[in-house]
């Protein structure tokens, strides 16, 4: 008598542009898995992570919480991969103890951030928002606006999205500086200069933040940074929000301390009613799209899956934490 089939394994999928019978979901049920599609309604917290995260063994996901009390209550899960570059949301340390692998996918929308950044630019240079703004109203705004060629952008941070800025705005003619944690050794891009965050913020016509959360960058540009820049600039932003201080830059642009910004990003997203951001003339938020293109999320469904069959297969490419497991088991 032959012994019952063996259930295959399950994986858990958030992120909301993957769903079920897609390439992403036909890739991974043919390298052995069960899929479980669970895309976010609204903010999630930790108990419907851990009700949805019952069984399954990795997980393909978001920007959802998974924190210490995730991780302590998922005794199944082994794996869990970002579909994207950030990974603020996700404990680290925590599924370190947990001895789950956690990886990101570095460079997977640099293309698509790097165009998005200089559409930003533009934007803000040429006040198209205000402009069309304007037409919808009723009015004709004529105001002037200002060409790219010959300001200075200053990139907060060298990852890859900051790295394909740089041939982009030294093509509109722009001079690019860069303020970077990166070694010496790794700053090989003759198109920009490097210098210290003081210099960055008193040079830079147009400041762009590329460079991840973490404790030291949260807030980091504060009233003091602002403060620090031309009036005439603008600030863009498509990393993380909580790397600025929404209401100190709120107050700087209505005071007239700073031209404008360009956000795709907010500290609490989607943007809260009372949020200091809304109605300041000269900030305009978007909803978190610098990734969002056809090709960036087509590269980041299929690599993340590879990933996380991979992660589960004990071969993880881009984990942050295996290499601990490995030590421990020395």
């Amino acid at each position: 008598m032959s012994a019952p089939p063996t259930a295959a394994p399950t994986v858990l999928v958030t992120t909301d542009y993957l769903v079920p019978g897609d390439e992403v979901d036909a890739f991974l049920r043919d390298a052995g898995f069960a899929t479980r599609h669970r895309p976010p309604r609204g903010p999630r917290g930790h108990a419907e992570l851990v009700a949805i995260l019952a069984g399954a063994e990795g997980a393909l996901i978001g920007n959802e919480p998974m924190t210490a009390e995730v991780f302590a209550n998922a005794p199944d899960l082994r794996a869990v991969v970002r579909t994207g570059v950030g990974y603020d949301s996700v404990d680290v340390d925590a599924a370190t103890r947990a001895g789950v692998s956690v990886s990101n996918l570095p460079g997977v929308n640099a293309n698509a951030v790097a165009e998005y950044t200089m559409a930003l630019l533009l934007a803000q240079a040429r006040r198209l928002v205000p402009a069309a703004a304007g037409v919808r109203a009723g009015g004709w705004p004529r105001e002037d606006g200002h060409e790219l060629r010959g300001r200075t952008l200053g990139l907060l941070g060298y990852g890859a999205a900051a790295r394909a800025v740089v041939p982009l705005a030294r093509a509109f003619g722009m001079t690019v500086l860069c303020t970077t944690s990166v070694p010496e050794s790794g700053r090989r891009d003759a198109a920009a200069r490097f210098v210290g965050l003081p210099e960055l913020l008193t040079a830079a016509d147009y400041l762009s933040v590329h460079t991840a959360l973490t404790p030291a960058t949260r807030h980091l540009i504060d009233a003091a940074a602002l403060a620090r820049m031309k009036p005439t600039a603008h600030l863009v932003n498509t990393a993380r929000g909580a790397i600025v201080d929404e209401a100190a830059l709120a107050a700087a642009v209505r005071a007239g301390r700073l031209a404008g910004a360009a956000l795709d990003v907010t500290a609490t997203e989607p943007l809260p009613a009372g949020s200091p951001l809304r109605d300041v003339p000269g900030i305009t938020v978007y909803s978190h799209l610098a990734g969002q293109t056809a090709e960036a999320r087509r590269a980041a469904g299929l690599d993340g899956a590879r990933e996380l069959v991979a992660a589960l297969r004990g071969r993880p490419r881009t984990s942050l934490n295996a290499h601990l497991f490995q030590r421990d088991e020395d």
